[in-house]
């Protein structure tokens, strides 16, 4: 069988509204691409790695598709083409004056971060340097049009050692379609559709169900023969509704700090070495917070003494980060796409007390936990992926005018993975940001250590590492506090 071919090849599959609008979210200063690398140890060689990609990643459709549009949107078409070379690629590190190869590696990831992917083939790629630090190292670029990183941590963990194949799909003769031409099986739009009719029945059953959770919301709109019309909790839900779409419309732009303003287009990366997970959470045990709240603490603290370190007076200012939420069922992950909407929160980079901190962000949090804007946020993508590319950069300008990061936080395994007989021993990923934002800030959890990766916009942060460095002592300070808090009786007392 020549390389690449498939017996089986699946017909032309409708893009989702949700996925054209990343497809065509590309711009001269920001690609839509998640980058992230892995560390190796010891070294495996490169016709290891594509065998396992052959073996394993190609099992998934979307990997041997390419992106084609036309004036509806686009749709996913088997690249009859396909070639391993094209995807997996030798990459050599040369350390300039100066630099250690981690320091390289960094170099190396930005500029991919901007090395836009070829648009005739699929949208992926993986750079292999083949001795890095006793092992070696992979980086990987994946289109967001593909999928959001909780699927993309589900493909990642599937071509792992003993990983499982993705479920088979079901195979179509023919796309199922409306008038339009539409794919109505396309479960990525079956939600946009629901969300996107504000006041028609199907609309107020979709936000009726938020109360009790994003899941419950989801399966309700799956099941939407239930009558659930005329509930009290409808009514609230509505009230709600009213009240996010107001907040949506009317957020302020963000405060201007060194952070903000017009990109170059030239990225830089840094990432931190592994805290204790074991330490993170006793600290949200200690403070009656999460784990999440902890970290997005620190990332506001370090930002914080960063502008201070740069000359830029903190206090009094607050800059909003975009937090994806997850929007589809974690069994549900290896079906790709991006399910995920998107919640404004405000991080106090201007409060110096670390304690205070963690609870100005725990309570911004809570306040988010009843809203409907990531689900607002989520028709929005969808339907400015029915617009023209103008119309849709316009509509998703204003998003980033109103904040200065996208931060996420992914939880990993929490053991060490093995990839072709070597050990996983440290991974990071990096968040692309749309329109003019400059800052995208990934929090990982892998191998029962939490880590800090930030990319950032040369012309807004031209040294990521101090901000990363900045980090861990943040954490500090806060677990040294939490320690001398009162416990037991003297809590008590």
């Amino acid at each position: 069988m020549p390389q690449g071919e498939n017996p089986a090849q699946p017909a032309a599959e409708r893009m989702s509204r949700v996925d054209t609008a990343w497809l065509r979210m590309d711009n001269d200063v920001n690609l839509m691409m998640i980058v992230g690398v892995w560390l190796l140890t010891p070294a495996i060689t490169l016709q290891a790695l594509k065998d396992r990609i052959e073996s394993k990643l190609l099992q998934y459709d979307r990997f041997r598709q390419k992106a084609v549009a036309d004036a509806m949107g686009a749709n996913w078409v088997h690249d009859d083409d396909f070639q391993i070379d094209r995807h997996v690629l030798a990459e050599s590190l040369v350390p300039g004056r100066g630099e250690t190869e981690r320091h390289a590696l960094q170099r190396l990831c930005g500029e991919l971060a901007t090395r836009p992917l070829d648009p005739q083939r699929p949208l992926w790629q993986f750079h292999f340097i083949e001795h890095y630090e006793g092992g070696s190292a992979l980086v990987a670029r994946v289109h967001h049009c593909i999928g959001d990183g909780i699927a993309l941590i589900s493909v990642m963990l599937s071509i792992t050692d003993g990983g499982s194949d993705p479920p088979k799909r079901r195979r179509r003769s023919r796309p199922e379609a409306d008038a339009t031409g539409d794919d109505r099986t396309n479960e990525g739009d079956w939600l946009a559709d629901a969300v996107l009719k504000p006041l028609t029945d199907i609309a107020v059953k979709a936000v009726a169900m938020y109360g009790g959770g994003v899941a419950k919301s989801l399966e309700m709109l799956a099941h939407p023969q239930q009558n659930l019309l005329g509930s009290v909790d409808m009514a609230r839900s509505g009230v709600q509704v009213l009240a996010d779409v107001g907040a949506l419309a009317l957020m302020a732009d963000d405060s201007p700090t060194l952070l903000k303003g017009r990109p170059s287009g030239r990225k830089v990366v840094a990432w931190s070495e592994p805290l204790p997970l074991d330490e993170v959470k006793a600290i949200g045990r200690g403070l009656g917070c999460s784990v999440n709240d902890v970290l997005l603490s620190c990332a506001a603290g370090a930002f914080g003494e960063y502008l201070r370190g740069r000359g830029q007076d903190p206090r009094a200012k607050e800059i909003r980060a975009m937090v994806p939420v997850n929007l589809r069922p974690l069994d549900q992950a290896w079906k790709l796409g991006n399910r995920f909407g998107l919640a404004p929160l405000v991080l106090p980079i201007g409060v110096d007390n670390p304690v205070e901190r963690v609870y100005a962000v725990h309570r911004r949090m809570d306040e988010l936990k009843g809203s409907y804007q990531p689900l607002l946020a989520f028709a929005v993508l969808a339907m400015s992926g029915l617009f023209i590319k103008p119309v849709q950069d316009m509509v998703l300008g204003m998003f980033a005018k109103k904040a200065t990061a996208v931060m996420t936080n992914v939880p990993g395994p929490a053991q060490h993975l093995k990839f072709c007989g070597a050990t996983l021993r440290q991974t990071m990923f990096w968040v692309p940001a749309s329109g003019d934002i400059g800052v995208g800030v990934s929090i990982l959890s892998y191998g029962g250590g939490v880590q800090f990766g930030l990319i950032t916009d040369e012309a807004l942060c031209p040294e990521p590492q101090e901000v990363i460095d900045r980090f861990e002592p943040e954490f500090d300070k806060l677990l040294l506090l939490t320690l001398m808090l009162p416990w037991g009786r003297e809590a008590a007392v």
